[in-house]
């Protein structure tokens, strides 16, 4: 372990929240350094191109109209994006059959990312000063101190005037100590707050066509009976790179789903032409340790989406919380993420 070090701000997690406060927070003159434990930036955003294909989304994909913080950002850093509106008719599965609903009641207009939604925090990484970011360094434990707080890792201790936890509140009650403990209502809320796609098993079909469009279909569809309990096209723009893609809800199983049931279950679906897929990715959130407690499943309070203990920085206003789970718009979205951030901002540079 390096001896310790001085910094203005400590951000743990390089997620686009954790990113985008960095960001900002240099904008705005600070000395900022930003702890990851994984060896890349995203978090949630995780985008997958196997065999050179377009990236395909295994975790965030979409942001909509109406979400002006996303908009915002990824005009101004110039991220390639694309639009989707809804065409054809979704699919309703249930233990005795499948039938074909008039019109697609399960998707709106939205907006996609062209080149994967990670995209996004890697033009937000792009900005930051060298050696901001430190990937593969995961933080053990955040201390409060007479002058400020201390952070450590395997690797090093950082005294900063300000700690923002950027990882979902769960995780970081259950993987960081907390010295001396944290407020018992904050505690307490925090490790009760669910992880967004946490227990979630997100599985990505590719296909050579789009055969469900020849035949009117969405490629979206609601599930009582297979283990993918929503469906949508994931395909690119104008088509190019055909791929469904399916959430599998989580539970107190430890098994993940797998080719063989997601294919099965298309079949039933979509008929025989989707029993031959490409290609099938499944990521199952309930394995990441940067992004899930082994409790995961069990965590299933959404009222605690946005709650007023994460509004309010503690610790003589010197520890933040900023994860999308502690947003007050649009929680669970990227739009939340960046609404928790901008909160963030605003307190650390009122508050410095």
């Amino acid at each position: 372990m390096t001896p310790a070090g001085t910094s203005d701000v400590a951000i743990v997690g390089a997620g686009v929240s954790g990113l985008y406060v960095a960001r900002e927070l240099e904008r705005n003159g600070l000395d900022v350094r930003v702890f990851e434990a994984r060896d890349r930036v995203g978090g949630r955003l995780l985008s997958s191109a196997p065999d050179g294909a377009p990236p395909l989304d295994l975790g965030a994909t979409w942001f909509w109209p109406d979400e002006h913080r996303v908009r915002h950002l990824v005009g101004e850093l110039g991220v390639d994006y694309f639009s989707e509106t809804p065409v054809g008719d979704a699919m309703y599965q249930v233990p005795a059959g499948v039938q074909r609903l008039d019109g697609n009641p399960l998707d709106t207009p939205s907006f996609r990312f062209g080149a994967g939604a990670d995209s996004l925090a890697h033009a937000l990484a792009e900005q930051l000063r060298p050696g901001t970011l430190s990937s593969g360094e995961p933080v053990s434990e955040i201390g409060r101190t007479g002058a400020g707080l201390t952070v450590r890792t395997a690797e090093h201790v950082v005294d900063a005037a300000h700690v923002v936890i950027a990882v979902p509140p769960a995780l970081a009650i259950s993987s960081i100590r907390f010295t001396p403990g944290l407020p018992e209502q904050l505690a307490r809320v925090a490790a009760a707050t669910p992880v967004w796609m946490g227990a979630i098993t997100k599985v990505v079909i590719r296909y050579h066509s789009r055969f469900w469009r020849e035949r009117g279909l969405a490629g979206s569809a609601v599930s009582h009976a297979g283990p993918m309990r929503e469906l949508h096209d994931m395909s690119g723009p104008d088509g190019i790179a055909p791929a469904l893609f399916g959430f599998v809800p989580g539970g107190s199983s430890t098994a993940t789903v797998t080719v063989e049931e997601v294919v099965e279950q298309l079949v039933a679906i979509f008929g025989p032409e989707a029993a031959a897929p490409t290609g099938v990715t499944i990521q199952d959130w309930r394995t990441e340790p940067w992004t899930s407690p082994p409790d995961v499943a069990r965590l299933d309070d959404y009222r605690t989406y946005g709650h007023e203990v994460y509004a309010e920085p503690v610790w003589d206003g010197r520890l933040h919380w900023c994860s999308t789970e502690t947003a007050h718009d649009a929680p669970g979205h990227i739009e939340g993420a960046l609404a928790a951030a901008e909160r963030a901002v605003d307190r650390v540079l009122r508050l410095r």
